[in-house]
């Protein structure tokens, strides 16, 4: 069976009565009966019955999206990915679930997760080889639009958990800047990293999603407002004429496998062939030197929000839950002040790149997926980038040898999501060619 239709297409076709939502939903809930034996994605899925008495008129009806299993729902249960909320069903749905009904969307299933979005993983395996991993924390998500099951998924992302999921199961991943989307209602594993992030297919429907489901209230101080974005009748994205991309040389480009370095370095051909002005652009140490920085917020963060599992459910805790907790106890608060204060300079400073280039591009990861249900992969090409709050997007951008998928990852300035993703539908299009 084919995959789905996009986003934008879904919601065009249905907004002109070419496409009824029931006929959608049917569809995707045969795609995942297809696929769900190997690829596992799901914790619990609602019934076409009750997803067909969700439908409500609005820009995303009818739409079906999956949610990562941190996020609450109340017609769905939400397990966090741990023996602890096994069955449990929270009272109230996520700031973001609460909006996706407002527009019309329809809650299709809550997707496997790594416990507490950590490390853990769970059975989901790769979308175009089973017997590899398709990245975390946010594990179900992309592989269920990578199979094609749903448009659109919920993630979240801490270190890395939106961009390599996404570049291992070959879709676009979009985390935006520190506080634009409400993560209100999903379980904090880092409060001041945290973001909360989609997986769609295509780049016009990514800033489709981010549009409606940013946020949009101003009074609250723990959020930012980013001015709705432009589309053409058609809910296309104008892309950025002629951008400037930085191509950044890292400290973790030894990390890189052959491939995705040969991937990395033709996308910048490419982008320079449609147009693009392309320079090769190298951070001060002090950035990557921030990564440091951002384990010990995490960490000492993780012990706060998991003090109460350690006291009372202990036992139910993996060892990567229990030893991130017991590294964050040792951390002092003079310590974590420091990290807090040079993630805020460092954010600020950042800010002057961006004057000169439209965006940075790089890896999202070291390679393709590893061979291997054991571990999820590293999440060090991701982590600077939500450290300081600044949007990035992962773009399909090619194959390996063993035909697994490969991608590209860029970067925007703090609040320039905007940009960002205008700079990245000329990428997508350049990638194309």
């Amino acid at each position: 069976m084919k995959n789905i239709m996009g986003l934008t297409e879904a919601c065009n076709l249905i907004a002109a009565d070419q496409l009824k939502p029931v006929d959608l939903l049917q569809a995707s809930f045969n795609k995942a009966n297809e696929v769900e034996p190997t690829l596992r994605a799901f914790v619990s899925r609602a019934s076409l019955d009750s997803m067909v008495e969700q439908i409500q008129p609005g820009p995303l009806s009818g739409i079906p999206i999956a949610a990562k299993d941190i996020i609450n729902t109340v017609d769905l249960p939400t397990t966090n990915g741990s023996p602890i909320y096994k069955d449990k069903t929270p009272a109230e749905d996520a700031a973001i679930i609460k909006k996706i009904h407002s527009l019309g969307g329809v809650i299709f299933g809550k997707t496997v997760t790594t416990e507490f979005a950590w490390r853990n993983p769970g059975p989901t395996t790769n979308p175009v080889n089973p017997e590899h991993t398709p990245g975390g924390s946010s594990s179900g998500s992309a592989a269920s639009v990578g199979a094609g099951v749903v448009p659109l998924a919920l993630g979240s992302q801490t270190q890395g958990s939106i961009i390599r999921p996404a570049a291992y199961c070959g879709v676009v991943g979009y985390k935006a800047s520190y506080g634009a989307v409400s993560k209100l209602g999903a379980h904090a594993l880092s409060y001041s990293l945290d973001h909360i992030g989609f997986f769609t297919r295509s780049v016009d429907d990514m800033a489709f999603a981010f549009n409606n489901l940013k946020n949009s209230d101003s009074s609250d101080p723990e959020l930012i407002v980013i001015p709705d974005l432009v589309f053409s009748v058609k809910r296309e994205l104008p892309m950025l004429d002629r951008p400037k991309i930085a191509l950044l040389e890292t400290p973790l480009d030894h990390m890189m496998s052959d491939e995705q370095k040969q991937v990395l370095s033709a996308a910048a051909k490419k982008l320079e062939e449609s147009g693009a002005i392309v320079q090769k652009l190298s951070l001060p140490q002090e950035y990557w030197d921030g990564i440091q920085a951002m384990n010990l917020i995490l960490e000492s963060e993780a012990a706060e929000i998991h003090a109460h599992h350690s006291e009372h459910a202990n036992d139910l805790l993996s060892t990567h839950i229990q030893e991130l907790v017991a590294r964050g106890l040792k951390h002092s608060a003079p310590a974590y002040i420091a990290a807090k204060f040079l993630q805020k300079k460092l954010r600020a400073s950042i800010a002057s790149y961006f004057d000169e280039f439209d965006a940075f591009l790089m890896a999202p990861a070291s390679g393709e997926a590893p061979k291997s249900l054991v571990s999820t992969g590293d999440p060090v090409f991701c982590a600077l980038w939500s450290f300081l709050g600044t949007p990035s997007i992962a773009i399909p951008a090619g194959k390996s040898k063993n035909g697994l998928p490969l991608g590209i990852q860029l970067i925007g300035s703090y609040r320039g999501d905007a940009k960002l993703l205008s700079v990245a539908k000329f990428s997508e299009s350049a990638l194309a060619k």
